[in-house]
């Protein structure tokens, strides 16, 4: 990667030049009816260049690295450039800077094979077989390498690694669901995750049916995770300076309860990612929640100069219209097990997890969306069966105002939203707006 950047460096008379490089390599195992039904694998190359001509800035990417290639989109870029207005805040390239060490590399993971990932898929296929239920999913594993240099002696690369698993378990009228992500393929445990989502279809079998309205609700990680990953972009600078984030006008004031504390930290163990962001600005943990009150915003070098802040290691690759955001959420948590917060509830809903998920109002951070794969009543500190889907309408900032109870954090998996740190929590007056027929 040092040796593309430097070619390219060569072939480049820009004012300033700047060069991004990912490597992917990537397999999934797929299953369904349960019978592996395909393996897919690809190498993906891609190497993105960023001139900057008086004042003008443009990128133009290529897959392709003999030396014909990268000049070809060296002048690409160049030519862009040219045809871009003048931008007269455009800040210089940053220089070589210092990192933290981020260990996001495992062999296992990186050299897990597709006879591996059969074995585990052929083992919950036959508990599957045995339960009388159908079920169907993905195994994917894959390592990933990233490099970012400039012409002023930048460079900062990162190498990690990617295991993912996630199965639904169905029978006629029920289904359960599990996932899970991590740079460690040791940290995934197929069966343990397909004999949860069996148990989830079997407990839920002949739903029932309960009125809307406001419930207490105890939500697993996955269904947290989807919910509270709506806000991540809320707290970026760029957001709050367009009048586009739901903490305008609410920064310094506490609009969550005393119980949530957030911060943006890459360097959590339960994390993924680089160490550095789109600009090779090395990335700084954030407290953004403190006890209810949004303290602090994340920001890039851009964004910061613009509102006087210090750039905190967030911002995309240049050029953006989006600035920057927080990649990295980690909730502060509790020590209740959700078993725990079902046996503290005297009626309400337990939930697995939410998909379908959209914005009603995004100022006031109002969403909704449906309950899936494993949503049961609970009667007097037990659950006491499944139910029909509830469709919701719920504000976030009001439900995390709300939460009574929060087990220890995680790294969630869902469909929604990125994988973050959070807790399951169970959250009182959740307005669920309408039931389903299913």
């Amino acid at each position: 990667m040092r040796r593309i950047a430097e070619k390219i460096f060569n072939f480049s008379d820009a004012d300033e030049t700047e060069v991004e490089i990912g490597v992917v390599s990537d397999a999934l195992t797929r299953f369904a009816n349960n019978t592996i039904h395909q393996n897919v694998a690809e190498q993906v190359l891609a190497v993105s260049v960023r001139t900057v001509l008086d004042g003008r800035t443009a990128r133009a990417t290529t897959n392709k690295t003999d030396d014909d290639s990268l000049r070809r989109v060296v002048e690409t870029a160049k030519s862009l450039a040219r045809s871009q207005p003048r931008i007269p805040d455009l800040l210089p390239m940053a220089g070589p800077q210092k990192y933290a060490k981020a260990a996001r590399y495992f062999e296992n993971t990186a050299y897990a094979t597709p006879a591996d990932r059969a074995r585990a898929v052929v083992r919950v296929t036959a508990m599957a077989e045995k339960n009388m239920q159908t079920a169907a999913g993905i195994f994917s594993t894959g390592v990933t390498q990233s490099a970012i240099a400039n012409t002023k002696g930048l460079f900062a690369s990162h190498r990690q690694t990617r295991a993912e698993f996630s199965i639904t378990i169905l029978e006629s009228d029920s289904s359960g669901w599990a996932k899970a992500n991590s740079p460690d393929l040791k940290q995934i445990d197929p069966t343990a995750m397909a004999r949860s989502a069996s148990e989830k279809s079997a407990a839920s079998r002949k739903p029932g049916e309960s009125a809307p309205g406001r419930w207490t609700v105890i939500l697993e990680p996955s269904a947290v995770l989807d919910l509270v990953g709506f806000l991540f972009y809320d707290f970026a600078g760029t957001a709050m300076a367009d009048q586009r984030s739901c903490f305008n006008k609410r920064m310094g004031q506490r609009v969550l309860g005393e119980n949530i504390t957030i911060h943006d930290d890459a360097y959590h163990p339960l994390q993924s990612g680089a160490p550095f962001d789109g600009e090779g600005i090395p990335r700084q943990k954030v407290l953004l929640v403190d006890k209810g009150v949004p303290l602090n915003l994340v920001y890039s070098r851009a964004t910061a100069q613009k509102m006087k802040a210090k750039p905190t290691g967030h911002g995309f690759s240049l050029p953006n219209d989006m600035g920057e955001a927080p990649m990295n959420l980690v909730f502060a948590g509790g020590n209740s097990s959700v078993d725990e917060m079902v046996r503290s509830t005297e009626r309400g809903i337990l939930v697995t997890r939410l998909w379908y998920i959209r914005d009603v109002d995004p100022y006031e951070k109002v969403l909704t969306g449906m309950t899936r794969d494993g949503t049961f009543l609970v009667q007097d500190g037990r659950v006491a069966g499944g139910v029909r889907n509830f469709r919701f309408n719920q504000g976030i900032l009001e439900m995390l105002s709300n939460v009574e109870m929060m087990g220890v954090p995680v790294r969630a998996a869902g469909e929604e939203s990125f994988e973050m740190v959070v807790p399951p929590m169970k959250v009182r007056g959740f307005n669920f707006s309408e039931v389903t027929k299913f």
